[in-house]
This record gives structure tokens, sequence and C-alpha cells, in this order.
């Protein structure tokens, strides 16, 4: 009975139903999947305020998609919801010609901030911050500092998890969290509850170098000061969330073999696409070529021993591989200074040791490969152990210069003033490729002078 009543009863028990996403969060999952027409029919059939919304969340590059062929009217309606230096983002996606025209669908307060974040680089810190921020005087009590934030948090300010603290001259002297204004005994000055140990960004500091102070403070905004120590404006840290994507996103394309994007992959042109593409496979392709002209410079090594030949891709492709490895992981290292210019001796004799370790693995499997395989007699001949030594070696000494190489060159490229980034895993592995057959039959020739060659 209980049993049946337990069934009866498990059988009356509806199941949970999944709710179905709105439109809004539709949007929201399938947006990177979308073509330009697909992204422009669903955006348009939002409701205005949900619109609105889902247009503060994306990037300046799909914002200006989605505004550039609107009438006047239309895109002042959109820029006019955007805090200044987003608008100043979204300005900049527009041709130089253009500016102007977008400058002047912008209140006059909001474009006097606009013209002035449009003088700043875009991957500094001026070119990311928000010049609207909440200014107390230091010679006002608390309980008038709390009154006047009030009436500033109605405007519209980037954030008011801090407060900072100018003079006349709007000289940055301290800041206050929201939190300690709160806190302190009304009767007490600025002056005397501010904090003015501050970390600030100069306002000509690089984005990645922004990202870092981000991450070494753990604050949520940081002031940007001019040389003069005059406060400009705020950094987020949703701000610097975009940076640090921005900034990933580049340097795994870099490392790809490829020129930066600078757009999502399914919506820049496939022109586009191919000249970013081109230029490097091309460089690569050429590089290459100096292989089969290494090959040709021992071709009387190769007619004398056949076998050498049998190897060859095993040889490079190992020393390409843990080129590839190296600089992969000091690129890495370098962006998230972990590494710097003067450790490169460090990491030179880590990569001695590491390499030396790689290639000694890889040529014990390689000699136990020719050693232990059945029909060795047939496929490498009556000198099979000397061939099995010839690759063991020849595979410590492609491995290690591939991991010396392939670390040592983004110290080289940072140190000539280019991104280490650009030393991509094809790029190694080309360089490797070549310089890996050169040491294969130096190798060969020392082994087997006398016996096959």
């Amino acid at each position: 009975m209980e049993s049946e009543e337990l069934e009866n009863k498990s059988e009356g028990e509806e199941k949970p139903v999944e709710r179905e996403l709105s439109p809004f969060e539709q949007l929201q999952e399938s947006w990177a999947s979308l073509t330009v027409d697909q992204r422009h029919e669903a955006f348009y059939a939002l409701p205005r305020e949900e619109a609105e919304e889902f247009f503060l969340t994306l990037g300046a590059a799909d914002q200006y998609e989605l505004v550039k062929d609107l009438q006047t009217s239309q895109k002042r309606g959109w820029i006019r919801i955007l805090a200044p230096d987003d608008a100043a983002d979204l300005i900049q996606q527009f041709a130089f010609e253009e500016r102007a025209q977008m400058l002047a669908l912008l209140d006059i307060t909001t474009m006097r901030e606009v013209v002035a974040l449009l003088a700043y680089a875009e991957d500094d810190a001026g070119g990311l911050m928000n010049p609207r921020f909440v200014r107390l005087r230091p010679d006002v009590s608390v309980d008038v500092a709390i009154r006047y934030l009030r009436a500033q948090s109605k405007a519209k300010i980037e954030t008011i998890h801090y407060v900072y603290v100018l003079d006349q001259e709007q000289h940055l002297l301290g800041a206050m969290s929201f939190r300690d204004l709160f806190l302190a005994p009304p009767d007490k000055l600025v002056s005397e509850m501010m904090a003015t140990d501050l970390i600030t960004l100069p306002e000509d500091m690089d984005q990645e170098e922004v990202s870092r102070k981000f991450a070494q403070c753990g604050l949520s905004a940081l002031p940007v000061v001019d040389a003069e120590g005059k406060m400009k404006g705020i950094v987020t840290v949703d701000d610097v969330v975009e940076v640090v994507e921005e900034e990933a996103t580049e340097d795994m394309q870099k490392l790809g073999g490829t020129e930066a994007l600078d757009e999502p992959y399914l919506t820049i042109s496939l022109f586009a696409m191919i000249k970013k593409r081109a230029g490097w496979l091309t460089f690569l392709f050429i590089g290459e070529m100096l292989t089969a002209t290494a090959m040709q410079f021992y071709e009387k090594q190769i007619e004398q021993a056949v076998v050498l030949a049998l190897f060859i891709p095993l040889i490079i492709s190992s020393g390409g591989n843990s080129g590839s490895q190296a600089t992969s992981l000091v690129i890495r290292a370098m962006a998230l200074s972990e590494v710097r210019l003067r450790d490169w001796w460090r990491v030179f004799i880590r990569e001695l040791i590491v390499g030396s370790s790689l290639g000694v693995i890889l040529g014990l499997i390689g000699m136990v490969r020719i050693l232990a395989w059945p029909s060795r007699h047939q496929l490498y001949g009556e000198h099979f152990q000397l061939i099995a030594g010839t690759v063991a070696a020849a595979l410590v000494g492609v491995v290690l210069w591939g991991s010396i190489a392939g670390s040592m060159l983004p110290f080289a490229l940072r140190r000539i003033g280019f991104d280490p980034a650009t030393s991509s895993a094809p790029f190694v592995a080309t360089l490797v490729d070549v310089t890996g057959l050169v040491i294969y039959f130096t190798v060969a020739s020392i082994i087997l002078h006398g016996v096959l060659l």
C-alpha cells in the first residue's frame, strides 16, 4: 500500500518547467553568433527600455554597427544614453570626417567632456577614464559632504563607491570610500578623515599597465591625474575588464600567426581577414622554403643514408613544438609581469635545463622506438644502433635549441621595442625547422662518419 501511495504521489507531482528565455536573454546568449543583419533585426525588435539596457552592455564596435546607418535624430537618442567615456569610444569608431557631426548630437556639457577625452590616445588611461566623479572640498564637514553626495548621486556619476577630495585648483588631496564617509562622525572635517596614500594613474599610462594596477590593488576605481597632480577623471574596473579581454584576444591572435583582427571573427570582412592573415602566412612560407634549401645542401648525405630522411619530420617537428611551448610561456609571463627584460638570463638557464631534460626524454623514446622495432634490420639496416644514437642525440640538440630560441626571441623583440606576441608559435616553429635540419645532419655526420656517410 505504501509503495502504491508513493507511486501515485510521484505521478501526481508536476515536473519543474524550465523558464523560457525572454527575447532580451535570447539576444544576449546568441549575439556573438549572429550576422550583422540578424543583430539589427533582433535588437530593434526589443522594447526601447530593454534595448537601451542591452546597448549599454555592448562594446563600441558593436554599438557602431547598430547606429551607423540610422537617421541623425535616431543616433542622437542612442549616443546620449552613454557616459562620456563610452560616447568617446563610440565616436572614435566613426570616420574622422564624421566625428564632428556625432559630437554635435551631444549636449554642451557632455560634448566638452568627450572632446577632452578624444585628445587622449585610445589605449591610454586618459582615453579610458570617465570625467564624472564625486568631488569634495577638504574643509567641509562629513555631514555637509553626505548631503552634497546625495545631490550629486542623482546626476550621471560613473560610480559613488569613492569620493575624491580636491583643492580649488583640482589637485587630488585624498579620497574616502562611500562606507567610510557614512561611518565618520558628522562634525569631523573631510580633511581629517580622508586617506592620502592613494594609488593614481598618470593620464598617459598604457592600458595594459592600468590593468596591472587594478590587479595589484583590488579597487573598483582609480583616479587619473596629470603631471601636476590635477585629477582628470576615474577609470573603473569594468573598463579594465574590456581592456584585459581586448589585449588577451590580440595576443592570442598574434600567437596564432596572424595580425590582430580588431573585429569579431564573424563580422570582419573576408578581404580584411585575408589581408591580415596573408602577410604572416607568406612570410612563414618563404621561411619554410629555406628548409628545402637546407635539405638540398645535405642532398649527398641523404643519398648515402636514405634512412636519415625517415626521421626529418620527427626531428624538426619536435624542435618546433618545444620552441612553441617556450615562446608561449614566456610571452604570457611577460604579459602578467612575472618576467621582465632583466630576467632573460634566469629564463635562459631554466630553459637550458628544461630543454635538455625534454630532449633527453624524447631522445630516449626515439632510441627505444628504433631499437625495439621488430623489423629494424630491414628498415634501418645493420647499423640501426648508430641510427638510434643519431636520432637520440639530434633530438636532444634540436629540442634544446627550440626551447632556447623560443624563450629568448620574445626578449629580443621587447628589447628593440616590438610586441613580444609577434614571436608567434608558427614563426618560432619555422625558425627551428630550418636550423633543426642543420643540427640533425651535423650530428649525423659526426656519428655516422666512415660508416654510412
